[in-house]
């Protein structure tokens, strides 16, 4: 079942889910159908964290990730005279197919023609066995056809590892073009041409299941041959969200249980680097890649493509993990000093991807599971004496008596599980972090290229001053620049002399009868209709005193280095501990070029209009604004200011936060986004939501200039 469109209050970006995950692995990497079987024990030892619908036979989707079976596809390509290369030397596209047969073979030949053209081999393709008894109608009428591509690999591929590189390729291109291919040719169904899996190691065989259907669906899971080192499984319950076949974890790297609050801000820097990421391990396939994280998927699907691009562009399994959901490291006395390098180092390459998490992983080498820097959701493990790891989303998932358990713990918050199957260990959390952190200099680097705000001593910051600052001070009274900004008492009496007083952040009531901005007959603020995009749907809240060793406002201002690149301690890095910056901290900023032999050049974008062309004005000066930061990057400026200080009686300030998304989304689609830091002059901003929802659209530090006065007015 696919999402409804789009339509009235609802849009399928904001579904969620939380769900059960687990996973046995032999340490040694032995290969048996025992650990088929056992994992598909846990999936029905989990099957409580599923759900159902009115439909008993509905739920929201299980599934199952393997090693690829070899015997058995030998067994399969022997009896259709086929020849298989060794193992290792071909990959399997799991693939769910269009259900009318005509879709099917046009997806299939569409398929076809990409292995082709980038020089693979196709060995055949496989028809998976299924029984479909006791599935319901419902599952049966949404059911794919389900077919595997055997894809042998071409004689231009160095090894695997090159060769997983060009299967990514492969498949990002098969299905990035299709839904405009299906629309063309008037076969709407080719949109739900999915490959759960395409790899040279790993297998995913999932659906819209219950758990105890998986084993008996799919037939290849009771055959002997199917053996795999390990199984990780996953059971989902879908909060908020439409059950559907390819929405069913495990992924392709992946089986999550929790939320990824920060998707959406996520995605949309990774859309930003474009044109400014460049890998030397992916050459030209990269710009075949985009886009990189497809539209409309859920936030594990997300999740896994962007730690499959990682693990592509040359970082291993953990140290991808680590960057995309790092443990609590800015607040910690206690961490190690090179560690806490290595997180500082990455925290300019990768934002973190936030929210209550348990995450299972593998590449079908190397498995593991690792926990949110919170440790909201919960995982356990044990080892046993035969040499298996279990780990689930809870205790009990297999009969295991408690004389071969010789170990069982918890994962911690920010810590990892981490099962080398070619190594036959397991190595400990210390030791991965250890091991990364001190790979390369990475304190070196920050002690090279790190300059952080509060430690410039700047002289003569009387000198520069913001373009008319003095002369619009001097032209109207601080009421007068109140109302123009739309402050209202409100403002005034219950969030600023608040936080001037006794420094509190209003709290408001559940309760309240207040319109929603968008049902609103009143003017509103335009930040007043994003609050809805700050409710959350299980985080527990979170107190940022008593819970500041997780919590972080350290922000980078200036440009981005390239995720995938090989200039590592080269990139100039401007930090400042919190992003609400003071009158001098700006001041700063603006002289920040001088003082540091030209590492950061400033540009001030004016973001006000002439106020004789009327609200009809607004449109082109946006335009205007933004052709001017075009022109400030291309000049090399890598820090743009925008500034509402020009503001006065023949000058309207535009609303800061559609400035700064309109600047922000044209240097995105200009491809020049990474090259340049975007902080706010504002005196629209005064409430915390204010500059919660500026970070969203771009902005990296505001200065709220007229907020400060009004504090001090106040004082």
């Amino acid at each position: 079942m696919s999402f409804p469109p789009r339509q009235g209050l609802y849009d399928s970006n904001n579904e969620h889910d939380a769900c059960g995950v687990g996973f046995v692995a032999n340490i040694k990497g032995d290969k048996s159908h025992l650990t088929v079987k056992r994992g598909l024990e846990i999936l029905v030892n989990i099957d409580h964290r599923g759900a159902v619908g009115a439909d008993p036979l509905l739920g929201d989707g299980a599934g199952i990730l393997l090693q690829i079976p070899d015997a058995l596809l030998r067994d399969w390509a022997d009896s259709k005279g086929l020849s298989l290369p060794a193992i290792g030397d071909y990959a399997v596209a799991m693939c769910f197919l269009p259900a009318d047969p005509v879709e099917a073979e046009y997806a299939t030949a569409h398929f076809d023609r990409f292995i082709a053209k980038e020089g693979q081999v196709l060995v055949g393709w496989r028809d998976v066995p299924i029984d479909t008894t006791g599935i319901g109608k419902a599952v049966l009428d949404q059911m794919p056809m389900i077919r595997q591509a055997i894809v042998g690999r071409g004689e231009s591929m160095a090894d695997q590892d090159t060769f997983e590189r060009k299967i990514l390729a492969i498949r990002k291109q098969v299905h990035n073009p299709l839904d405009g291919i299906a629309e063309k040719n008037g076969m709407p169904g080719l949109s739900e041409f999915y490959m759960p899996s395409f790899s040279t190691r790993t297998i995913v065989y999932k659906g819209l299941l219950l758990a105890d259907q998986v084993g008996s669906f799919y037939e290849d899971l009771n055959n002997p041959l199917t053996t795999s080192a390990v199984a990780m499984v996953h059971q989902r319950f879908s909060t908020n969200t439409f059950p559907s076949w390819k929405l069913a974890h495990p992924y392709r790297f992946i089986a999550h249980n929790g939320e990824i609050n920060t998707v959406r801000g996520n995605v949309n820097w990774m859309n930003a680097r474009r044109r400014t990421m460049e890998s030397d391990l992916l050459g030209a396939d990269l710009d075949k890649m985009w886009p990189l994280i497809p539209h409309g998927q859920s936030d594990t699907a997300c999740l896994d493509n962007a730690l499959e691009l990682l693990v592509a562009g040359g970082y291993s399994l953990p140290h991808a993990v680590m960057m995309l959901i790092p443990e609590a490291w800015a607040g910690d006395p206690m961490m190690d000093a090179d560690r806490k390098a290595f997180y500082e180092y990455h925290a300019a390459l990768m934002e973190p991807w936030d929210g209550p998490a348990a995450v299972a992983f593998t590449d079908g080498r190397q498995v593991g599971a690792t926990l949110d820097r919170n440790g909201l959701r919960p995982a356990r493990f044990c080892v046993t004496d035969d040499g298996h790891v279990i780990m689930a989303s809870e205790s009990g998932v297999l009969p295991v008596k408690e004389d071969n358990i010789v170990r069982k713990w918890r994962l911690q918050p920010g810590k990892m599980l981490l099962i080398d199957m070619e190594q036959g260990r397991i190595i400990e959390d210390e030791e991965i972090k250890a091991d990364l952190a001190k790979a390369n200099p990475y304190a070196k680097w920050l002690e090279s290229t790190q300059y952080n705000l509060k430690d410039l001593d700047l002289k003569d910051l009387d000198d520069v001053d913001a373009p008319n600052a003095s002369e619009q001070a001097n032209a109207a009274s601080l009421l007068d620049r109140q109302q123009a900004f739309g402050f209202t008492q409100e403002d005034v009496t219950k969030f600023l002399e608040p936080m001037a007083s006794d420094g509190l952040d209003p709290i408001g009531s559940m309760g309240t009868d207040t319109p929603i901005a968008v049902l609103s007959g009143k003017p509103r603020l335009l930040y007043d209709y994003f609050k809805q995009n700050f409710a959350q749907v299980t985080n527990p809240p979170i107190d940022p005193i008593r819970e500041e060793l997780v919590m972080s406002l350290v922000s980078m201002i200036g440009p981005r280095p390239n995720l995938l690149g090989h200039d590592a301690g080269t990139h100039k890095r401007l930090e400042v501990d919190q992003p609400v910056l003071t009158n001098a901290d700006l001041l700063k900023i603006r002289s920040v070029e001088e003082a540091l032999d030209g590492a950061f050049r400033t540009e001030t974008i004016d973001m006000s209009w002439d106020a004789a062309s009327g609200a009809a004005g607004l449109e082109m000066a946006l335009k205007e604004m933004c052709w001017a930061a075009t022109e400030a990057v291309l000049a090399d400026r890598n820090i743009l200011i925008l500034s509402d200080r020009a503001k006065g009686p023949d000058r309207i300030a535009m609303p800061a936060l559609l400035a700064t998304a309109a600047v922000h989304h044209h240097l995105v689609r200009q491809g020049l986004r990474m090259q340049t830091g975007l902080v706010v002059e504002t005196g629209e901003a005064r409430e915390v939501h204010h500059f919660c929802v500026l970070a969203g659209y771009g902005a990296e530090a505001v200065n709220p200039y007229l907020a400060f006065e009004t504090l001090e007015e106040i004082r």
